[in-house]
């Protein structure tokens, strides 16, 4: 059986971080917290130029939150903590230093969505289709909605957002300037993910530090705000409408 990880390697100055679970790399709070310290980690190393994200498999990025975690929550806090997991990836990936690019070989759902639109640059390939479907189980996707909207406007995000049950196909995500570009194969992805960060591991790493803090200016109320959409979310989780949806996950 696939395990659970997230690992950091270094190839000259470029950093691979790597997550993987076996439930389509959906992402339980321990994933998260390894996620968000491996990125900090990453943000520190003075021999690093560019940050690459990543997920294990081939067909999925990310499912989003874990539904087994999401099932056991039993109380507010309980709920607000799971949901402050991925806010803190987020912030995490907006202060660190480094550029980040996502690498999306696969759909991408709820959380994962969130992801890959809080890096600097995001690739894919032609299978990375993105969905919203928080709404359908009776939440929302509060905590990844700065984020998102921050990359493909709120018109997109909204539609997304109240149209849940749909998977929007990359070509519609990289119209919306989620993604960059898209390839018709992992391969054909992975060797421009390779140029690219090849590329902008060249460049002045003092430049493109001062790029980035300048592309993210208008953020810094981020740590409050996605705390206060963590608590809406630790509420609705132990609605009664959303229990039982859960229960068909069990």
């Amino acid at each position: 059986m696939q395990s659970s990880f997230v690992s950091l390697d270094i190839e000259n100055a470029v950093g691979i971080l790597t997550f993987s679970t076996p439930d389509h790399n959906a992402l339980p709070s321990s994933i998260l917290s390894e996620l968000e310290n491996k990125i900090f980690e990453a943000g520190k190393m003075e021999n690093l130029k560019v940050l690459i994200l990543k997920s294990g498999g081939d067909r999925t990025f990310c499912a989003g939150a874990s539904f087994k975690e999401l099932i056991a929550i039993q109380n507010q806090e309980e709920g607000k903590t799971f949901f402050t997991g991925f806010a803190r990836v987020i912030l995490a990936m907006r202060s660190c230093p480094l550029p980040i690019i996502a690498r999306v070989q696969g759909k991408a759902v709820g959380g994962g969505v969130g992801i890959a639109a809080a890096a600097d640059y995001c690739l894919a390939s032609k299978y990375a289709s993105i969905k919203l479907s928080e709404l359908t189980i009776g939440i929302g996707p509060f905590v990844i909605e700065p984020a998102v909207t921050r990359k493909i406007g709120v018109s997109a995000s909204s539609q997304m957002t109240f149209n849940a049950k749909a998977f929007y196909d990359a070509s519609w995500a990289q119209a919306q300037g989620l993604y960059a570009e898209v390839y018709n194969s992992v391969e054909e992805l992975d060797l421009a993910i390779k140029d690219l960060a090849n590329n902008i591991a060249s460049y002045n790493p003092e430049a493109t530090k001062q790029a980035k803090r300048i592309f993210w200016k208008g953020t810094e109320h981020w740590p409050g705000l996605l705390e206060e959409r963590a608590s809406i979310s630790g509420n609705l989780v132990l609605s009664e409408f959303t229990k039982e949806k859960l229960k068909s996950y069990a």
